[in-house]
């Protein structure tokens, strides 16, 4: 899958930070993670610190997939709101949730302090009404957090134009939120994760998984295999291919990033993200060295061909926005890009086994527009799933909220991409 278009600012930034050998030989391990994005670094990372024997296998370069077009936004929020998710699945579950989020924002903060540079930086985030129609909804939301002792303040337009220079009807402003560069992220865990005895192996494909009651076993076009007690399917928006069951559909979202811009000019965007309640939503950060990232003006677009012909439009789209909200703000993009993203149809991720191939075969499909949190949450999950501890949380991330009679559907254990490709 063409997972990107453009020039992605991490990747040009970083250049490439390390290579490892393809898989050319045998081998066995407790865990195989497939996937060598931001998800398959962080699961990977959790098992290799409490004792498992593990292999990461990546069909590109490490990080070269959707992390090197991730924005880096860190924050508890979710594309959901937590009012929708109280009406879907009741209010103690959608509140559950959004703790989860919020320790695992704690989690990924205390794992990013010991690992070096990777542009971490605190944050406020900035959720502003885009219309006067949104207000109600938002100021809704923010009560239901605020409710739950989760970290989110009202502001009134008044107070937004004073503190902010913003004109808009209103906003919540949280402040466990921060920014970080996923590209470099991804790199620095898994050369770490090789350090301390792990494996990595990339631009290795993998093209057939059978399982078994006691291991599993993953196997290349070459016939090389890697035989595991457990895998875990990391690989981003290419791991639906490997399910029939159709759970997320793809989209595409597109960025730029502009040069160094002085932080005086800046002002409070140096330290604050600044998002919509319209969608498709306008959202804007800054980097380390001072530039201005700006996203949003997502589509419906899988055609990687379409989507490259109208990135530049795209382009010139976003900087309209953001002269329209900020007028004295001169912006002009040094980079720009466009990326695959998936979106589920109630913003959850999926975190955990699916019937097609029983226990063994955990998935963990971060996807949303905070998906490093999901995918920091779903590393102690999905240990925990390994481990059989049962956690509050399984139920609602698993599959069986799609379809109860999903158990039913189960397909084949030996299963090849190009055979579901066909389907």
């Amino acid at each position: 899958m063409d997972l990107k278009s453009g020039n992605p600012y991490w990747a040009i930034k970083n250049g490439l930070m390390c290579t490892f050998p393809q898989l050319e030989a045998d081998i066995t391990c407790d865990v195989v993670v497939m996937g060598g994005g931001i998800t398959g670094a962080l699961i990977a990372d959790e098992l290799a610190n409490n004792d498992y024997d593990v292999a990461v296998v990546e069909q590109r370069d490490v990080a070269w997939g959707s992390s090197a077009a991730c924005t880096g936004l860190l924050q508890y929020d979710m594309d959901i709101n937590m009012v929708d998710l109280a009406r879907r699945y009741g209010e103690a579950h959608a509140a559950l949730v959004c703790e989860a989020c919020t320790e695992a924002f704690t989690d990924l903060h205390d794992l990013i302090t010991g690992l070096g540079d990777v542009d971490f930086d605190m944050q406020e985030s900035l959720h502003c009404v885009s219309k006067e129609g949104d207000k109600t909804a938002l100021r809704e939301e923010q009560a239901l957090r605020f409710k739950h002792d989760l970290d989110a303040q009202w502001l009134d337009s008044g107070q937004l134009l004073e503190h902010f220079g913003i004109k808009a009807p209103g906003a919540i402003l949280t402040r466990l939120a921060a920014r970080v560069d996923p590209y470099r992220l991804t790199s620095r865990l898994l050369m770490r994760l090789k350090e301390r005895g792990g494996l990595v192996f990339d631009r290795t494909v993998i093209d057939s998984i059978e399982t078994s009651e006691q291991d599993v076993t993953i196997r290349t076009p070459e016939g090389t295999k890697i035989r595991a007690r457990h895998l875990v399917m990391a690989a981003g928006y290419d791991a639906q291919t490997w399910l029939r069951q159709s759970v997320a559909k793809s989209r595409s979202s597109y960025a730029f990033i502009s040069d160094p811009i002085e932080r005086a000019t800046l002002g409070l965007l140096a330290s604050t993200m600044v998002w919509e309640s319209a969608r498709p939503y306008l959202y804007m950060r800054t980097t380390g060295d001072g530039r201005l990232l700006v996203a949003g003006d997502d589509d419906n677009t899988e055609s990687p061909g379409r989507r490259d012909r109208i990135l530049e439009g795209k382009v010139k789209h976003l900087c309209t926005k953001v002269k329209e909200r900020f007028p004295d703000l001169r912006v002009r993009p040094a980079y720009s890009w466009s990326g695959t993203f998936a979106e589920t149809a109630d913003g959850l991720p999926f975190l955990g086994a699916h019937p097609q191939y029983g226990p063994r075969v955990q998935f963990a499909m971060a996807y949303g527009g905070n998906g490093i949190l999901f995918s920091m949450l779903g590393a102690g999950m999905l240990r925990a799933n390994i481990e059989h501890r049962p956690l509050p949380l399984a139920a609602l991330f698993g599959f069986s909220r799609l379809d109860n009679s999903l158990a039913e559907k189960a397909s084949k254990t030996v299963w090849k991409t190009r055979e579901h490709e066909a389907v």
